[in-house]
């Protein structure tokens, strides 16, 4: 069976756990809890970063873009392909993937994973106010776009589901986990991120349990 090395408020984790589920593929969950070193995971990716995926073969894939692609170019297309269309729509579809694996990343999640939950847990640094608040400002300009996404179709990408709204979805999850996401002000992102909770690949992210954190109350709820 397929194992995925994950961490739970891993966004790029989430990115695939939700695709794999979308594409209802079985895999061994296994948690590493990143600022600890675990020489077993190192040995399967030296960069320490999950996810990684270890198939039925034994091999390693790190990296969240890097499964998707290889789960979209292995997998049997059908109902459930989600990097779909001509070349010009999968390009616009990865333009996003990358958005929030990267930029997002970068300005908004990865700041406050690390304010907000690695420094409290690992004991590594002070908590810095200064950080927190670039970080939501930038959340608030991230917001403001993907509201307007959602405002053109039915998905961020038109009237299909794909990788982008996955990876989104993903990103935002871990925050609103978090309760740093004031949904009021944003009522088209609003509408797709509930379409997106409520579609049964989301049920597993909904029940995960972090030790010391506890999600705000809407967090599981559908209709919130």
């Amino acid at each position: 069976m397929r194992v995925l090395h994950h961490y739970q408020l891993s966004a790029s984790s989430r990115f695939i756990r939700l695709l794999l589920a979308e594409r209802g593929l079985m895999v061994l969950p296994k948690i590493e809890t990143p600022w600890e070193r675990n020489e077993d995971f190192l040995s399967l990716n030296p960069a320490g970063d999950v996810p990684v995926l270890v198939g039925k073969d034994g091999i390693a894939i790190s990296g969240a873009t890097v499964i998707a692609e290889y789960i979209e170019e292995t997998e049997e297309s059908s109902l459930h392909n989600l990097l779909w269309g001509e070349a010009l729509a999968r390009a616009e579809i990865r333009r996003l993937v990358h958005w929030f694996e990267y930029k997002f990343h970068r300005e908004v999640g990865a700041p406050l994973l690390s304010e907000r939950v690695i420094k409290r847990f690992s004991g590594q640094g002070t908590t810095s106010s200064v950080v927190i608040r670039a970080a939501m400002s930038n959340l608030q300009i991230h917001l403001d776009y993907i509201d307007w996404l959602a405002e053109q179709g039915n998905w961020l990408t038109g009237k299909q589901i794909s990788l982008a709204d996955l990876a989104a979805a993903a990103h935002l999850s871990v925050l609103d986990f978090l309760g740093d996401i004031d949904w009021s002000r944003y009522s088209e992102a609003k509408i797709w991120y509930a379409k997106m909770k409520s579609r049964p690949s989301f049920r597993d992210l909904l029940g995960d349990q972090v030790v010391g954190i506890k999600p705000p109350e809407h967090y599981g709820n559908l209709d919130f």
